[in-house]
Formats: C-alpha cells, sequence, structure tokens
C-alpha cells in the first residue's frame, strides 16, 4: 500500500512533476488503484477513502459520525461515490460543510472520471437522465397527495378503534377493527418509508418531524433506527456483508445460488435449508415485526441515545394501551396487539422482499449505479390497488434509482428507465403480482435445493 501522502510508484517523470506541484498547492492528486486500497481492509492503519465528483475524501475518522449511518459510508470505502451521493442528499449545501474539511485532494489529470469497474457509457447517459429528470420536476412533491395520503391512515386508525366503541367486542366488530388498523399501519410504514427518503417536503427538517409523528407515534418504531438500516440497503441491494435485508443469510435461510453452493460445501447447516421453502411462512412473514423488529428498533434506539426517538415511540404505547385498554380486556388486548402486529408484518414482508429475494444476490463488485440497483431490483406491474397495496413499491426500480424521488412521479420516470435498459441491454424485470409472490418461495425452494446437494455431495 502506497503512503497516505505520497499516492504509489509513478510510471513517468510528468507525472511525479504534476504530483509535486499539486502537493504545494496543497492538493494532492491520486489514481484510481491508490484509492482502491484505502477500502477500510487489511493491517492497520485502516484508512478509508471515497470519491465524489473527482475530488478524494479521506472518512476514516468521519464515517462513524456520519448521520446517514458508519456502515453505509463504509460500503464506498476504496470507490467512486458520486452518484449514491447524488441519490441520496437533497440538501448539497449542508452537506458541503461536512465535505470541505475531509478532501484531501483530487484524481489525477490523467484518471478517468469513472471507475474502471463501470460501465463508461452507462454512467454518462444515467446521469443525463438525472439531470432530465430534474429538469421535468419529477423530484417535486405534491404535498396534497401525500396529505391525503395521511388523512386516509388517521380516518383508518380511528375507525378502528370506533368500531369497538360502538359495536361491541365481539367476533366481527374485533375482527374489522383488526383489519382496518393493519391496513392503518401497513400504510403508515409506506408513508414513513416516503418521509425517510425526504420526498414528501421540501425542506428536510419537515420531513424528519413528520417522520417521527408517523415512524414513532403512529407504528411505536425509531425513525433514526429505519433510516441507518434502509440507507445500507439502497446503496449496495443484495450485496452480502453491506446490505441489512439479507442478513438472514445464513442463520435463518440461505439466499443466492452463489452463497447456497458455498455454505453446502463448507458443510455448515444453522437451519434445514432444503425446507426453508415452507418454514418461510411460519417464520419470516408472520414474525418479524412482533419479535425482531420490536426488539431491535428498542435495542438500536436505546445504545445509539436516539433519546427523542424513544420519547416519540412511548407515546404510541401509551396512546394504544389506554384507549384500547378501556374497552378490551387485558388478553383480548395482547391478541389484539400481537393480531394485528402478525397480520402487518406478514403484508410488509411479502411486498418488500418480492422485489429483492428473486434477484442477484452477491458480493459487492463495485458496479456503476445503475447496474448495482437492476441486478438486485424487478419491479411488479402496476395498477391503481397495486400501486395502493405495495406504496407503489411494485416501481422498485424507479425507487432504487431516484430514492428521493415522490412516488407518484414514478410512473412517469418508468418509461424513460425502460428506454435507458433498453438501450445498453440491462433487463428490466416486471411481473405480475401474485407472480412476484410466488418467485419469493421459488427462490427459497431453489437455493436450499442448491444448498443440500452442495452439503451432500460436494
Amino acid at each position: 500500500m502506497a503512503p497516505p501522502g505520497g499516492g504509489g510508484q509513478l510510471r513517468d517523470g510528468h507525472r511525479d512533476g504534476d504530483r509535486d506541484r499539486a502537493t504545494t498547492a496543497g492538493m494532492r492528486r491520486f489514481t484510481w488503484e491508490e484509492i482502491g486500497q484505502r477500502n477500510g481492509r487489511g493491517p492497520a492503519p485502516q484508512e478509508r477513502w471515497l470519491v465524489i465528483h473527482r475530488k478524494v475524501y479521506d472518512i476514516s475518522h468521519f464515517y462513524r459520525r456520519h448521520p446517514g449511518g458508519a456502515r453505509l459510508l463504509v460500503s464506498h470505502a476504496g470507490q467512486d461515490a458520486t452518484d449514491a451521493f447524488v441519490a441520496f442528499h437533497v440538501d448539497k449545501v449542508l452537506v458541503s460543510k461536512y465535505l470541505k474539511p475531509l478532501q484531501i485532494g483530487e484524481l489525477a489529470p490523467d484518471q478517468p472520471s469513472i471507475e474502471p469497474t463501470k460501465n463508461e457509457m452507462l454512467v454518462k447517459d444515467f446521469r443525463e437522465l438525472r439531470a432530465t429528470v430534474e429538469r421535468m420536476g419529477l423530484l417535486e412533491p405534491n404535498q396534497l397527495f401525500f396529505f391525503l395520503l395521511l388523512a386516509h391512515i388517521l380516518l383508518l386508525d380511528t375507525a378502528a378503534w370506533l368500531i369497538l366503541l360502538y359495536f361491541g367486542t365481539s367476533l366481527l366488530p374485533f375482527v374489522l377493527s383488526l383489519l382496518l388498523l393493519t391496513i392503518s399501519q401497513v400504510q403508515a410504514s409506506w408513508l414513513q418509508h416516503d418521509l425517510g427518503h425526504l420526498s414528501v417536503f421540501r425542506k428536510t427538517k419537515w420531513n424528519h418531524l413528520l417522520h417521527k409523528f408517523v415512524m414513532c407515534h403512529l407504528i411505536g418504531a425509531s425513525a433514526k433506527w429505519w433510516t441507518l438500516l434502509h440507507s445500507q440497503h439502497h446503496a449496495k441491494p443484495n450485496c452480502f456483508h453491506k446490505d441489512p435485508d439479507i442478513d438472514m443469510h445464513p442463520f435463518l435461510f440461505t439466499l443466492g445460488k452463489k452463497f447456497s453452493v458455498e455454505l453446502g460445501i463448507k458443510k455448515k447447516k444453522y437451519m434445514p435449508y432444503n425446507h426453508q421453502h415452507k418454514y418461510f411462512f411460519i417464520t419470516l412473514p408472520p414474525l418479524l415485526f412482533p419479535t425482531y423488529f420490536h426488539c431491535h428498533t428498542f435495542y438500536i434506539a436505546y445504545t445509539k441515545k436516539y433519546w427523542a426517538d424513544l420519547a416519540w415511540m412511548l407515546t404510541f404505547y401509551i396512546r394504544f394501551f389506554y384507549t384500547y385498554g378501556s374497552l378490551l380486556e387485558t388478553k383480548s388486548l395482547l391478541a389484539y396487539y400481537f393480531i394485528f402486529r402478525m397480520l402487518e408484518s406478514s403484508w410488509f414482508v411479502w411486498v418488500s422482499q418480492m422485489n429483492h429475494i428473486p434477484m442477484d444476490i452477491d458480493y459487492d463488485k463495485n458496479l456503476d449505479w445503475v447496474s448495482t440497483q437492476l441486478l438486485a431490483t424487478c419491479n411488479v406491474e402496476q395498477s391503481l390497488f397495486n400501486d395502493w397495496f405495495t406504496g407503489h413499491l411494485n416501481f422498485q426500480i424507479e425507487h432504487h434509482l431516484f430514492p428521493t424521488m415522490p412516488r407518484h412521479n414514478y410512473c412517469k420516470v418508468a418509461p424513460l428507465v425502460k428506454s435507458l435498459c433498453a438501450k445498453h441491454g440491462i433487463e428490466y424485470q416486471c411481473k405480475p403480482l401474485l407472480t412476484a409472490f410466488a418467485d419469493i418461495v421459488h427462490s427459497l425452494k431453489t437455493s436450499g435445493e442448491l444448498w443440500h446437494d452442495a452439503y451432500l455431495h460436494k
């Protein structure tokens, strides 16, 4: 590894002269090879650098203080993070205040702007598409759309309680109330997702404030906890060790063809993976929210001292157990709570996993932004029901390419994304809703069989 200030061995005198003049001016020049070595791996000191718009930043100490989480920033160490930076940050002026003191230099003049591992023409075409999207105003939110979403969530939430109040707690009103509260909770989950991506208001602070209300008060989970995990998922979807959404591998499921074979060859068996397509139905969908998410959101909020989130979350439990506790006996109240959490969890898991689990799962190959997202993501056919049922996550491809885009504009940018994919020979997958659900099970069955074969015969 080259010394931090010197850069590596230069091939000719001209580059030596460039480096000397740049160093004298206080601005060092680096090659992609030098930057790639600063990825946080290897013997100490484990430096971490990244590139944004040809400028080189040393994040070795800053990454732990990154507002979006350390793991998100570290996932781009030693790489060009330009497109991820543009995709995630709305207020570039504010972010530049953090970046400026971290800059240690820039790419040498003879270095290309695009990393060698990335498709140069695809990167350029996508950046042109991004500029077109901005000119068309597709990143501007329609606040009436989101107001109506919030209104229907609050109406459903209120109606769930009023049904028990006016019609009693017999079986029919109990079940109807459960269904309405489940719908309200899931729709609130989709709205908090919009707010977490800063796509509801033009000003970041208003997104953060309403995010706390929806996520913490209406749902009972930490907004910062969600942002911490979800940003990592968006940065490197389906990349092992970088996407927390696939951390269930290998302890609960074996995911992806490559990893399933590797696990089998190593003779590792944490679960009977050849039956995972069967036990999936009784584990992840119904139990994710009532068990893991409940514990994890409180654990992260407490250990990271998200005191404001914890206070907001407390208001959900006070409101829920006070209002419903006045109508239901203790056993019925607990049953009501866990049943609606299980229903909410099942809805969420089937929708959130249908776009990713059947797709390619691998280590990070440091591909360009478009290729990274398209290999790990697919769409579900558009319809009014599908849009509402999935919170517009049936447009998962568009959402991953433009994470801060308001969801009501996905259908407008979709034709442009399809054209880009067709031009570069990239598969743009779009399925019926039920097919997407079935593909989750088929994918788990395939990876389980691959593991089983490798476990027994390789």
